[in-house]
This record gives C-alpha cells, structure tokens and sequence, in this order.
C-alpha cells in the first residue's frame, strides 16, 4: 500500500508538472496541446510496448516442448495468482536479466535471456518470474507507460520552446508571461520530470518484489537471484536501448555511471531491494 501511495503521488505530480509546462510554455493553448501530445503518447507507447520490449532484445518465443520447466514454473505460478498464461521468450542476450511486457495480463509476455539461464538454478529463476509476474498483476507497464508519455511530452514542448524561436517575439495568449522564467522552466522541467518518472519506476519496483514474495510465501529465492544478478550486470555490459532498460529486473545499464546516480536510476539499490526481501519487510 505504501508503494502504490508513493506511485500516485509521484504520477500525480509528474501530471501536475506537465499541465504547469504546457501553461508557462504555452498558455491555455499550451496546455490544451499537452495533453493531447500526452494522451496520443501514453496510448502508443502503452498499446506497442510489447512488441517494442520484444524487439529490442531479439528475444524469440519458447514452447513448452522447448523449455519445460520455464513453462511448468510459470503455470504454477499463475495458477497460485489466478492469472492467464503469458507468452514466454528467451532472449540471446549474455547479460543474465528479464522483464515483462504487454498492455495488460491477458495481453502480456515475460523473458529471460540465455545469461539468466545460465548464471540461476531453477529457485532462483522462480523467485524472477515471480517478480516478473507481479509486474503484470500491478499492471506497471501502463503505469510506466503513463509516467514515460508525460515525461516525454515535457521534454518535447521544452526543446520545442528552447529551439523553436517562439520565446523571442512570437505571439502568447498569456501576454504577461516572461520569456526568462519560461526559458528557465524549459530548461529545469525536463530534468525535474526524469526524476519523478525514475521515482515511479523505483517504487514499483519494490512493489514487484514485494508481491513476489507474498506470492512464493517466501523472499530468499528472489533475494538470492537478485544477489546475483547485481554482480553480473556490473561485469557483462549489455546493448539493451535506454528506454527499455525500466522494464528489465536489474538495470541491464548499471554498469554505465552517472552524476546524481540515485535520482536517475530506475531500480532501487539491489543492496535494499536484498535487504527488504531477507528482513520480510515485504510481509
């Protein structure tokens, strides 16, 4: 309950901040073209994100014939969480890693990659199917959807105001506006919006643990996997793109360092995710 309170909150903000961008960017008619922007976006990267998931990792989809045991962990596992079967992908990537994608759970999909397989024993990939799976029940992909939509219509109107000209002489129905403030807002909003739409991503993360654990009655399996995982993200560099790099278990970029690293991660620290799971803060 606490982390799916922290999420409202969070996308309520990061909504809040889109309106005020479209005001200050735009005035009334800036504010109407934002959320269209945003609702043509969330609707795309929500309905598509799938097979966008998909595609990034060149992940190819196993029948039960080809990985029995994926499929006899991932059957119990819906049958204990009364959901439909997703469809389910291997990934060639060497980094060990998953994720789940689709719009909704009689729509979703969930992959492992050929690392995982190889770095896990069959405990361990049950506690990250598990966490896979809550990521489905939660419905985060359009939570995530959502919060990457509004982000990035932000950073769109921003670039569009900084490149465009329209602050130096162009007509404004808010003729009061000033072009310092609005310059400096498009320039802040942006950064201001990745940190919330990271903050949402964070906390559903400890969510997805959370309901794993509940769901297997037990948070060690996980918590081992993740151990691990963390270890290997730092050593086998992956190629995964950016923007998918939220939907993944373990940030496949972690090895990538960045200033300010906590604000722009989009995973908790495993360290805390490991220390919730073992202390079953997740009861």
């Amino acid at each position: 309950m606490q982390n799916g309170m922290k999420t409202a909150v969070l996308l309520g903000g990061l909504a809040g901040l889109m309106m005020l961008a479209g005001q200050v960017l735009g005035g009334s008619a800036g504010l109407t073209i934002a959320f269209i922007l945003a609702l043509v976006t969330v609707g795309g990267s929500y309905w598509f994100s799938d097979k966008l998931a998909i595609r990034s990792a060149k992940a190819q989809e196993v029948s039960p014939q080809e990985m029995p045991e994926y499929y006899q962990i991932m059957q119990e596992l819906t049958t204990l969480a009364d959901m439909p079967m997703p469809r389910l992908y291997v990934s060639p990537e060497q980094q060990p890693n998953a994720f789940a994608t689709g719009r909704n759970p009689n729509n979703a999909a969930i992959c492992i990659t050929s690392g995982l397989l190889q770095a896990l024993d069959w405990r361990e990939i049950r506690g990250v199917l598990a966490h896979e799976l809550a990521h489905v029940k939660n419905r985060d992909i359009l939570t995530g959807s959502i919060a990457a939509g509004i982000a990035t219509v932000i950073s769109y109107a921003a670039n569009m105001v900084l490149w465009s000209g329209a602050l130096g002489g162009g007509r404004r129905d808010n003729n009061n506006g000033n072009p310092i403030i609005a310059i400096a807002f498009a320039m802040l909003a942006p950064m201001a919006a990745g940190v919330l739409q990271m903050a949402i991503s964070r906390s559903r993360e400890f969510e997805a643990d959370r309901s794993a654990a509940q769901l297997l009655g037990d948070g060690n399996s996980l918590a081992d996997a993740l151990a691990k995982l963390h270890g290997f993200s730092q050593r086998i560099p992956s190629d995964i793109p950016p923007p998918q790099a939220s939907h993944y278990i373990i940030n496949p970029l972690s090895n990538r360092r960045v200033a300010f690293s906590n604000l722009f991660t989009t995973h908790p620290p495993a360290e805390e995710r490991i220390r919730r799971l073992r202390s079953n803060d997740w009861r």
